[in-house]
């Protein structure tokens, strides 16, 4: 099998890239206090928040900084766990519950911050995102958001249908959960920026720069490459759905998940607002969601599904189809470029943070939440690196669940399908009930 390339995928964000500045590979050996391994967010944030803490890092990416999902995604901002807050008070109570959606409230904040801070070109930043319903049940949306808000304090807005209709005109959707404080912006701009931000700060980061193997058992870590070494004290791993059998507790519990996005061709004013009316990034609340969001020129970028093929050849009609079911009026609209990418994901569906042994870290399984908690993992594992932070403990119930081995992504793939049966049993029910 020829081996994956180095450069980004085509798609929106790499043809909008601020800049296309590439980094070099490790060559010699090199010391540092902490070594982090894996360029997307999860390893950029971990590196800049302890670049920002006086640490001296090294980061090692086998291809390019925000190459795999962090780079490819819908480019949603907001606070909250892939898991949801019903399994998530099921699983560690109300108090648990607030204190992990006030750390996750706080990424959201720092992410802000850190673009003016750092003065990262990641727009167009647009404030707000919906939570539309598929489902003829106000009550329902009503009785969520109202547990949200009384239970973790997330400042969620309802929506009835005829607000939602004045700006999203497809007869699937109903009433909307709204996020005020959640926001869409350039995933990859925004990475690139991260990593810029950390090297300006100390940080050493190189690019195409796979690492071969592991030497884990002594007080200082050895990490060896094709063409140098790290020598450290701490090693962190945010590799996520790449991790491969790097680690093998860590590749044991991480599910490689493709998803994929969408770029339509341009619209006409008039032609868009036939169908989307509003600037903001949209989800669903289906178990199989689709997210977008329309850009300035009037394209539309198009995310959803979750399967165990990370390339189907159909990807296109695929991801059109899905758009016209939502939006009959654009079924004629072409594509412009389609693109897959590969999330980590854990069997609990909550982020993966913690401590394998001493000196040695792990900040993983991000799939599904937006680009909110990989910031999160980052600032807990630098600051208990940094500071003797321990709040990472509160993941330590997510811990590193056997996925499955080789019929993990198997098992994955028929939850789904499970999931779309049950999207359409209750369409097929509610159908019944108007009828």
């Amino acid at each position: 099998m020829p081996a994956a390339s180095t450069e980004y995928v085509d798609s929106y964000y790499t043809r909008s890239l601020a800049d296309d500045h590439k980094r070099p590979a490790l060559e010699g050996d090199v010391d540092a206090e902490v070594c982090v391994i894996g360029g997307g967010m999860a390893g950029l944030a971990t590196a800049l928040g302890l670049a920002e803490r006086g640490r001296k890092v090294v980061l090692l990416e086998s291809r390019r900084v925000g190459w795999g999902a962090s780079g490819r995604n819908g480019g949603f901002v907001s606070h909250g766990f892939a898991c949801g807050l019903a399994a998530l008070l099921r699983r560690v109570g109300p108090e648990r519950s607030r204190e992990l959606y006030r750390m996750s409230d706080a990424s959201v904040d720092l992410i802000r911050k850190r673009i003016a801070q750092y003065d990262i070109a990641c727009g167009p930043v647009t404030n707000g995102l919906a939570n539309c319903s598929w489902f003829d049940d106000a009550d329902a949306v009503k009785r969520r958001i109202e547990t949200a808000n009384t239970t973790v304090d997330v400042g969620l807005e309802f929506w009835p249908r005829k607000k939602v209709r004045e700006f999203w005109h497809s007869p699937r959707y109903f009433d909307a959960a709204f996020k005020t404080k959640g926001f869409s912006f350039h995933s990859l701009n925004f990475t690139r920026g991260i990593a810029r931000a950390a090297e300006c700060l100390g940080a050493r980061i190189y690019e195409e720069t796979a690492v071969l193997r592991t030497d884990l058992s002594q007080d200082r870590k050895r990490v060896k490459t094709r063409s140098g070494s790290v020598t450290a004290d701490q090693v962190v791993f945010c590799c996520s759905g790449y991790i491969d059998g790097l680690v093998g507790p860590l590749a044991r519990a991480t599910l490689p998940i493709g998803t994929y996005v969408l770029l339509t061709e341009p619209l006409s004013e008039n032609r868009l607002k036939s169908a989307v009316n509003a600037p903001y990034g949209v989800s669903d609340d289906r178990f199989a969601t689709d997210y977008y969001r329309p850009l300035p020129d009037g394209r539309i970028l198009w995310g959803g599904r979750i399967s165990r093929w990370t390339d189907p050849a159909n990807l296109e009609d695929l991801m059109l189809g899905d758009l016209a079911s939502v939006y009959p009026q654009l079924a004629d609209v072409k594509a412009e470029v389609a693109w897959p990418g590969t999330m980590g994901y854990a069997t609990h569906k909550m982020p993966q943070i913690g401590c394998l042994q001493p000196g040695v870290w792990y900040n993983q399984g991000h799939g599904g939440h937006g680009m909110a908690t990989t910031t999160l993992g980052g600032e807990l594992v630098a600051s208990a690196i940094a500071e003797g932070d321990e709040r990472y403990r509160l993941f330590e119930p997510f811990g590193l669940d056997w996925a499955g081995g080789p019929l993990g992504t198997w098992v994955a793939q028929a939850v789904y399908w499970k999931y779309e049966m049950t999207d359409a049993w209750n369409l097929w029910r509610q159908g019944l009930r108007q009828a």
